[in-house]
C-alpha cells in the first residue's frame, strides 16, 4: 500500500478501504424487503456509483492503479452521502463508509477539483459567510425583533438554510424558544461548514469552526440549540473530527420540545386535525441515530394522525439534497425527492413533515415541480400553528 498524505483529514478511513470491502453488494439494498436504498447506484446503474465501487476507486487512485481524470468526478460526487449503504453493510467498516466517501472527495478536490458548481459553496462563503451567496446577516435585527440579550445561557444557531431559504422555519423556532422561557440569544454566524465537508472542500473549515466557537463563547452560553439536522451533525461529529474543541452542549430543537413534554411543562391547547407522514432526515437518522424522538412528539399533538411511509427510520429513502447533490446535480436531486413524495402519496397523508430545513427545501421543490399537493412543513412550523402553554 502506498503512503497516504498525512495532511489528509480522512487518512485513516482511506486506509480502511484497502482490505475490508469484498464487493458482496449488501450495500446496494436494505435488508428489509430487499428494497433499493442507494439513490446514486439506482440512478446511474454502474458499479462505481454504489459504495462498493467508490471503495474500489479509493484503492485504485491511492495505489496508482487508477489515474485521476475528469471521468471519475460523477462517480465520486454524484452521491447524497445519505448513509443507506452504511446502514446496510455488514462488514467491519460499515460505520465509516460515508467518512470514506468524504475522504475520497477530499483527495479528488486536490487532484481534479470538485463537481460542477460545488466550488461555489466555498467562494460564496468566502464572500458572504454562507453557501447561498446572500448578504451576510449578523442577526442583530432578529435580536432586536425578538428582544434578545447579548449574553445568555443558550445560543440558537439558526444555520444558513433556515436563515436564508426557510425563514418560516427560523421564525417558528424563534417564537417557540421565546415561549419556552429559556434564556437565549443569537450570534453573527458563519456557515457550520457541513456543505464544504460533504464535498471535500476543506480550505475554510477549521477557520469557520473556530469563528463560530468564539462567537458562542462570547455570549457566555453553555448550550447551543439548532433546528437543522446538518448543523446538528456537524457540531456533534465533525468539530471533533477536525480537532476543534468546545465546552458547550449541542441540542436539536426536538430535544428541548421532548424535555418540556416529559416535564409536563408544554401543553398543546388546540388540535392539528391532519394526516402527517414523517420523513427521516439522513443527517439526523442514519448519521446520528435519532429516529423515535420526533415520532414521540408528533404522536402527542392532539388531532394529528401520524402515518408511516413504506421506507422509514433507517430504511428511509433520502430527500436527495445532501452531499452537494442539490447544487452539483440539481435536476437529479429533485428526482430523488419525487420518489420520496410518490411514497408519501401512498400513505394518503396531506402533510409531509421533517425536522431539517434542507429536507424541507428539496421536498418542497419536488412538490412544486411535479405538481404534488402536499403541505411540506417542519415540525416546528406545525407546533407554531397550535395554541400552546408552557410553564416557565
Amino acid at each position: 500500500m502506498v503512503e497516504i498524505d498525512e495532511n489528509l483529514i480522512g487518512k485513516e478511513v482511506l486506509e480502511m478501504a484497502f482490505d475490508r470491502c469484498i464487493k458482496c453488494s449488501t450495500c446496494k439494498y436494505s435488508y428489509k424487503d430487499f428494497e433499493k436504498s442507494c439513490p446514486s447506484g439506482e440512478r446511474f446503474l454502474f458499479e462505481s456509483y454504489w459504495a462498493s465501487g467508490k471503495i474500489r476507486i479509493i484503492r485504485g487512485v491511492v495505489t496508482g492503479e487508477l489515474e485521476w481524470s475528469e471521468d471519475l468526478k460523477d462517480a465520486i460526487f454524484a452521491c447524497p452521502t445519505c448513509g443507506a449503504c452504511m446502514d446496510a453493510c455488514q462488514a467491519p467498516h460499515a460505520d465509516y463508509i460515508v467518512d470514506m466517501i468524504e475522504a475520497l472527495r477530499e483527495l479528488a478536490v486536490k487532484h481534479i477539483g470538485p463537481a460542477t458548481n460545488q466550488e461555489f459553496l466555498v467562494s460564496r462563503c468566502e464572500e458572504n459567510c454562507n453557501p447561498y451567496g446572500e448578504s451576510n446577516s449578523d442577526n442583530e435585527e432578529l435580536k432586536k425583533q425578538f428582544n434578545l440579550p447579548d449574553k445568555a445561557d443558550w445560543v440558537y444557531y439558526i444555520g444558513c438554510t433556515s436563515n436564508y431559504r426557510q425563514q418560516s422555519l427560523r421564525d417558528s423556532t424563534l417564537r417557540f424558544l421565546k415561549k419556552s422561557g429559556i434564556n437565549f440569544t443569537l450570534i453573527d454566524e458563519h456557515c457550520c461548514t457541513s456543505p464544504m465537508i460533504r464535498t471535500g472542500q476543506l480550505s475554510i473549515v477549521k477557520d469557520y469552526m473556530n469563528y463560530n466557537i468564539a462567537q458562542i463563547k462570547n455570549t457566555g452560553a453553555t448550550k447551543v440549540i439548532t433546528s437543522c439536522a446538518g448543523c446538528y451533525r456537524t457540531f456533534k461529529k465533525d468539530f471533533e473530527k477536525f480537532g476543534e474543541e468546545y465546552d458547550f452542549e449541542v441540542f436539536h430543537t426536538l430535544e428541548l420540545v421532548k424535555q418540556l413534554l416529559d416535564d409536563d411543562k408544554l401543553k398543546f391547547k388546540s388540535e392539528y386535525n391532519k394526516t402527517v407522514t414523517y420523513h427521516d432526515p439522513c443527517h439526523l437518522g442514519r448519521h446520528m441515530g435519532v429516529y423515535e424522538l420526533p415520532r414521540v412528539i408528533y404522536k402527542q399533538i392532539p388531532g394529528l394522525k401520524l402515518v408511516e411511509m413504506k421506507r422509514n427510520r433507517n430504511f428511509a429513502w433520502c430527500c436527495g439534497a445532501g452531499g452537494g447533490v442539490k447544487i452539483g446535480y440539481p435536476e437529479w436531486s429533485v428526482e430523488i425527492s419525487k420518489e420520496r413524495l410518490d411514497e408519501a402519496k401512498e400513505t394518503e397523508a396531506t402533510v409531509i413533515s421533517s425536522v431539517c430545513p434542507f429536507c424541507r427545501t428539496n421536498l418542497s421543490d419536488a412538490n412544486d415541480n411535479y405538481n404534488f399537493d402536499f403541505e411540506v412543513l417542519d415540525l416546528m412550523e406545525i407546533i407554531d400553528q397550535l395554541d400552546i402553554e408552557i410553564e416557565k
